[in-house]
């Protein structure tokens, strides 16, 4: 019977990271599955969700764990499939000036209206014209079937308004 396990990993970056964590999840008969790995103020984080014979996770676990004596930490979580059947998927995408707490406030409002956030990704770069550090944001978004999408849009506008920032909910 096959496992899913979610695994997160950091490390100073340097080459060879992917491939030990992949020889050793190879090693043990397990599958990589998806992953989201990138490099941020020199280190390099990931995570990433793999299948292995539940026979065979002990002792994989075990040989991720020992690769913190290469600088590797690896943390190791069970992972379970999901019923999603009632839900639909949304994007959200902002645009914005930067400034403290842009997160938070779109954050704060997604979880108000019981908005589950699946994925996010955010960035900081300079405007085109002006240089101004400008904050992007993309996220999935995972809401019940019947789920009011004006309603959402209206309440992201009005913080856009107030934080000067794009939203755009589809």
């Amino acid at each position: 019977m096959a496992k899913s396990l979610v695994l997160t990993v950091i490390a100073d970056d340097k080459p060879g990271i992917v491939e030990q964590l992949s020889g050793t999840i190879a090693a043990h008969g397990g599958n990589w599955l998806e992953s989201r790995m990138a490099h941020m103020a020199g280190k390099f984080a990931g995570i990433l969700r793999i299948s292995v014979d539940a026979g065979s996770s002990s002792a994989l676990e075990a040989d991720l764990s020992a690769l913190d004596r290469q600088g590797i930490q690896v943390n190791v979580e069970s992972g379970e499939a999901s019923d999603d059947d009632n839900s639909i998927e949304l994007t959200l995408s902002l645009v914005g000036n930067d400034r403290p707490g842009i997160v938070k406030e779109v954050s704060q409002a997604l979880a108000a209206m019981n908005v589950n956030v699946l994925e996010l990704t955010t960035d900081c770069t300079p405007a085109e014209m002006s240089a101004v550090p400008l904050f992007k944001a993309d996220a999935c978004l995972r809401v019940p079937a019947d789920f009011n999408t004006e309603k959402a849009a209206e309440a992201l506008e009005a913080i856009s308004n107030d934080l000067m920032v794009e939203i755009k909910l589809d």
